[in-house]
């Protein structure tokens, strides 16, 4: 199996994806609760709603982003080839 190495430049990356995501979770709590017009002790209260919506989030940007870099890949070497 071939070793690989995770640089700290993809670590820093990924964790500003994962904050970019638990930020994105908490503007819609905020939003629903300004809609809703309950009581803004619900931001820590539904604290583990944000973080379940925020890994759902990270999830699907991860597939999203391996889906492109597959399909261009993909692509890439198709034209390399010809």
């Amino acid at each position: 199996m071939k070793n690989t190495v995770i640089t700290a430049r993809r670590k820093k990356i990924e964790l500003l994806t994962v904050l970019g995501c638990f930020i994105i979770g908490n503007l819609a709590n905020l939003f629903a609760i300004i809609s809703y017009k309950t009581r803004f002790s619900e931001m820590l209260t539904s604290i583990f709603y944000v973080l379940a919506f925020s890994c759902v989030l990270y999830a699907f940007w991860t597939l999203l982003r391996l889906l492109f870099y597959g399909i261009r890949n993909l692509f890439l070497k198709k034209k390399s080839e010809v």
